[in-house]
């Protein structure tokens, strides 16, 4: 089973928006961001985005990002015929309380880091088959929840070590389907992801966790579509930072694939990796999200990308598992964005 669909009649990606916080505004791509919280001092109420606890504040951005790209459209949110959603928190419940207030068919997703790229393609399957007109697809990340959640909450000050990555503050919301929105690009194909793990246990190294997941999906990809790395201008995965990336690059190399010309990752991109010291880049579902609706997309309209692979990838352990020492499972989910 490759997992590999290829759309007769492409869906578009019709309308996207990004909320942020602090440290990722102050990132190469701070300009690009929709919204970002405004608050200075981080223990005052920065990246809090009004709200009382972490938990809430994320799912205000999720509600923020998800308006942001439905108005970029000049649209209700009756033109929406249903939410794919999801973010880390137990039982997805950022996407839950952040998306209450509307009254649209909604699926919750747990897709780990690649849940963008699974609502992606959820949205252009169920949107190319003719059961919606539109769909949406919002995620969302926070540092300060997700440290609780998988590691530690914050006050208990723990040291980070080199192969960590933060995990993103932000919120990504896009929009798909059939009219031909000027600037949006085509949805061409898809290759659905298989988990896969090596036996990586350590939660501080999810980029090493997600790699091998990353590989198994460009390879099917590749063999299905009969294509290679060079003929798509920018394969950008998210996120496997500094350590995944490398190791995608080697494994892939191994097996005669070179993608050093034209590959990169979402976690290298929305961090300054010395000034911030992020250690080894970016993570999180809001990681992927907001790089592909501010920065990738933009370079597509811009004219400075026609074909895009993007990867999202996502470590699919959970409190539990951590905690009985089992292996972390990794799964890798892809789309060919073409712009016509």
């Amino acid at each position: 089973m490759s997992g590999w669909i290829r759309f007769s009649k492409p869906p578009r990606l019709i309308s996207a928006a990004s909320v942020v916080g602090k440290r990722e505004f102050e990132g190469p791509l701070g300009d690009l961001f929709d919204m970002h919280d405004g608050s200075t001092g981080f223990f005052d109420g920065a990246d809090r985005f009004g709200q009382p606890t972490w938990e809430q504040s994320e799912a205000e951005m999720q509600r923020l990002a998800f308006n942001l790209a439905v108005s970029k459209l000049g649209a209700s949110e009756d033109a929406i015929g249903a939410l794919f959603a999801g973010d880390l928190i137990n039982q997805c419940t950022g996407s839950a309380y952040g998306l209450l207030n509307y009254n649209i068919p909604f699926f919750g997703l747990y897709g780990a880091c690649s849940t963008a790229a699974e609502g992606l393609i959820l949205s252009a399957m169920t949107v190319a088959a003719g059961y919606f007109d539109r769909a949406a697809a919002v995620t969302s990340s926070h540092n300060c929840s997700a440290e609780r959640q998988f590691r530690f909450p914050l006050e208990y000050g723990g040291q980070r070590t080199p192969t960590s990555q933060w995990t993103v503050t932000g919120s990504g919301a896009f929009v798909i389907g059939t009219e031909p929105v000027p600037g949006s690009p085509e949805i061409v194909s898809c290759c659905i992801g298989i988990t896969r793990e090596k036996g990586i246990t350590d939660i501080n190294n999810m980029g090493a966790a997600m790699a091998p997941a990353a590989v198994d999906t460009l390879q099917r990809y590749f063999t299905e579509s009969g294509t290679a790395p060079s003929d798509y201008d920018l394969i950008v995965t998210g996120d496997l930072g500094y350590e995944g990336h490398g190791i995608v690059l080697d494994m892939m190399k191994a097996d005669g694939y070179d993608l050093s010309a034209n590959y990169n990752d979402c976690g290298l991109l929305i961090y300054h990796r010395s000034g911030q010291d992020m250690h080894a880049g970016g993570s999180g579902c809001g990681c992927s999200a907001v790089v592909l609706a501010a920065y990738l997309l933009k370079q597509m309209r811009e004219g400075k990308l026609r074909n895009l692979l993007f990867i999202g990838t996502g470590a699919l352990m959970s409190p539990m598992t951590v905690q009985q020492g089992l292996p972390i499972p990794g799964v890798a989910h892809l789309l060919h964005l073409r712009m016509p």
